[in-house]
């Protein structure tokens, strides 16, 4: 029966996705003035907070509402007036118009374009042409409309309805969304429970301070664009320079579609006004090189990271909402699809949209390299050791990227999703790859130890006492590997790790360690394999050798990582490192003759 309901959740789950986006397009005539008051809630807040302090709750939301909605009435109003005038203008432009389609008819004379259109205006006369039987002749069709009645003289309101009756019930909404924002607030909290308070309060905030904010320097961003259009196209003297000014402000609201728009009519209007072609061209240029400092400099400056929301998830994001919503769809995308991420960063069961749409990395730098070798990808995954090598700190490497693949392979190789072959497939590419990583160490500082320090600060031991360490590989190849991974990070000339790759029972190891009189034996016990078997090699090598430094290491990210090393530490280990730089710093203790010495004696 569990096996039944599993195998139907995604469909369960796909049903509901397709049931909401149902709802949101039927009902699209209460959502979409709801969504837009919402929003314009957000971003009048701190106006409306602002002026409270000198007048009342109710006054100050009347006063920014009623200021903030008479400019963007009154600018409307404007752009149509000026647009009036333009299409009265328009037939004077006529014979500038003419003249350069003249201009471009004889520019394609006699080559390739009038070859094209010779053909296509043969095509069309072919297929146009219909024989005409005997004794009959061709007759006029005559086409009759129907005399219209009713109201004809307000047949010009129809248009203008439906965006007056819209925009009516956004004024209100937001007018009593901002009266009774603390009111909404409390609601919203109480709908959530009390449990998630905190929550609901981060949630909220974060919303409101994110969508805000990519308003804010959207608006600074388009407002200079702005008046950078309209000083360019005044010098310029193209016409109406301030409408193309308000008007290239106002598009740029509209992800990817605005700019386009904003530069396209006034070029249009230059090439119809201004005489030659050289006019146009400057034009041209002009915006060309405007949105390049817009895309280049000032967005980069400005509102880089304002949303939060990854470019590719925002074209998919605009797409949608247009095809919801229409017009309005689009020009509201940008804020729903941040509110979206801030609630899949902040409500359980909706992690999906944060991971899908937000612009911080999907994977963490492990898992992705870790992914990489599974895909048989060593290209990419040597591209991901060079970017962390050259980014952060050298040494860490190994802990960051190739050691939890290890602990990962045979995690999933011990929980049955990955076979024995593919998890050697994965030991042997770190190995090669290991190989790699130190080459770019050493390129990278040649002049210092691979400590990660400069060889100079040390004190260099006097002959013949460099620290001698036994590398021990507990369960096979990838121990074998983490042990070779400490060998890099290990000054040669202070510490010399002799790695044993053989595989041997407690009592070999006990006699190699006495063949070769070690002092620091390192035994590599990679999790999340249980290390029984290394406690108990412990206990025999402590009881065989008091004065013996054993280290072991239990080296894995931190979720992975043992919960307590206790039990190996009673058993006799002077140090258990989670960590290769943890456990190359611990031998770099070792290093001093001096405390050689008091280990010695204890």
């Amino acid at each position: 029966m569990n096996e039944h309901l599993g195998s139907m959740k995604p469909w369960v789950t796909f049903a509901g996705c397709v049931l909401v986006v149902g709802v949101l397009y039927w009902a699209q005539a209460v959502l979409v003035p709801l969504a837009l008051a919402i929003l314009l809630t957000f971003v009048l807040t701190p106006p409306v907070t602002w002026m409270q302090r000198w007048v009342g709750g109710a006054a100050a939301v009347l006063i920014v509402v009623t200021l903030v909605f008479t400019v963007l009435g009154l600018a409307g109003w404007g752009l149509m007036r000026q647009g009036q005038r333009l299409v009265e203008d328009l037939p004077g432009y006529r014979s500038n118009i003419r003249a350069k389609m003249a201009d471009v008819r004889g520019a394609g004379r006699g080559g390739t374009v009038e070859k094209l259109q010779e053909s296509l205006e043969e095509i069309k006369t072919d297929l146009g042409s219909t024989p005409t039987p005997k004794g009959t002749s061709a007759r006029p069709l005559v086409v009759t409309t129907p005399q219209a009645t009713g109201f004809t003289g307000f047949s010009w309101l129809g248009p203008i309805v439906g965006p007056l009756s819209t925009a009516g019930v956004v004024i209100v909404l937001v007018i009593f969304m901002l009266i009774e924002r603390r009111d909404l607030r409390d609601r919203l909290i109480g709908i959530f429970g009390h449990g998630r308070l905190a929550v609901t309060t981060k949630a909220l905030d974060e919303a409101g301070t994110r969508v805000s904010r990519q308003l804010l320097m959207q608006s600074l961003v388009n407002a200079t664009y702005g008046v950078a259009v309209g000083v360019g196209l005044y010098f310029l003297n193209v016409p109406y320079a301030l409408v193309w000014a308000m008007l290239g402000a106002a598009l740029r609201f509209i992800p990817y579609v605005g700019p386009v728009l904003a530069a396209g009519a006034p070029i249009l209007v230059s090439l119809a006004a201004l005489q030659g072609w050289r006019g146009p061209l400057e034009v041209v240029a002009l915006f060309t090189v405007l949105e390049l400092f817009t895309n280049l400099v000032l967005e980069t400056v400005l509102y880089a990271g304002a949303a939060g929301v990854s470019q590719v998830a925002l074209l998919v994001s605009v797409a949608f909402w247009t095809w919801l919503w229409g017009p309005l769809g689009l020009l509201m995308a940008t804020p729903l699809t941040v509110c979206l991420v801030v609630l899949g960063k902040h409500v359980p069961g909706l992690e999906v949209f944060c991971t899908l749409l937000a612009d911080t990395p999907a994977l963490a730098p492990e898992y992705g390299y870790y992914q990489r070798l599974l895909a048989r990808d060593q290209s990419e995954a040597s591209d991901l050791i060079e970017r962390h090598v050259a980014g952060e700190a050298p040494d860490t490497v190994y802990d960051a990227l190739l050691l939890p693949a290890l602990n990962y392979a045979e995690r999933d190789r011990l929980e049955e999703r990955l076979s024995l072959d593919e998890e050697l497939t994965v030991i042997e590419a770190t190995r090669e790859l290991t190989v790699d990583a130190a080459r770019a160490l050493h390129a990278l500082a040649p002049a210092a130890g691979p400590l990660g320090l400069d060889v100079e600060t040390l004190h260099p031991p006097p002959a013949g006492t460099t620290l001698s360490v036994m590398g021990y590989a507990a369960n096979g190849a990838a121990d074998e590997i983490a042990l070779t991974m400490l060998k890099a990070l290990l000054d040669p000339a202070h510490a010399a790790l002799e790695i044993t790759s053989a595989r041997m029972l407690a009592a070999d190891v006990i006699a190699l360690v006495e063949e070769r009189k070690c002092r620091v034996i390192c035994i590599a016990d990679l999790p999340p394999s249980p290390f029984s078997k290394t406690r108990y090699l412990v206990k025999r090598l402590r009881a065989a050798f008091p004065a013996l430094q054993i280290v072991v290491g239990r080296w894995a990210p931190a979720t992975l990582a043992d919960e307590s090393t206790q039990v190996l530490r009673e058993a006799g280990a002077n140090h258990v490192g989670a960590s290769l730089v943890g456990t190359r710093d611990y031998l770099r203790t070792l290093m001093d003759p001096s405390h050689a010495a008091g280990a010695d004696a204890a």
